[in-house]
């Protein structure tokens, strides 16, 4: 069973880094599980949508025989990360354009264990 408390306090510590706005933990099959979706977003559509976003990613590169690492979506004005943490959950931020791949890689990282120890 996952901890939401715990899933809670470490979204909200990677939404506390500059140019993160928010962060979000969506089951496989699509449902909220921790966190914020952006401001204006219907939760159930953005959850549901970042699932099947992901899911399609991993069976179109499934194809070329290399497993998936994670997703970006590039917008206007910012960028929506979508990542696996773990057999049941992924990762979705949405960050700013401004802030460096690299520094979003590991941010997640540096998380990663944590949200995996709570799900």
């Amino acid at each position: 069973m996952a901890n939401i408390a715990e899933l809670e306090d470490v979204l909200s510590k990677i939404e506390a880094t500059e140019g993160i706005h928010n962060a979000v933990i969506v089951s496989r099959s699509g449902m909220h599980i921790a966190g914020d979706v952006p401001q204006g977003a219907h939760t159930e559509t953005f959850v549901a949508m970042s699932a099947i976003l992901l899911g399609a990613a991993e069976t179109a590169t499934s194809e070329i025989k290399e497993k998936l690492d994670y997703v970006i979506i590039s917008l206007e004005h910012s960028e929506i990360y979508l990542q696996t943490i773990s057999t049941r959950a992924i990762l979705v931020l949405r960050v700013s354009r401004e802030l460096p791949n690299e520094q979003v890689r590991d941010l997640i990282n540096s998380h990663l264990a944590h949200l995996e120890d709570n799900l």
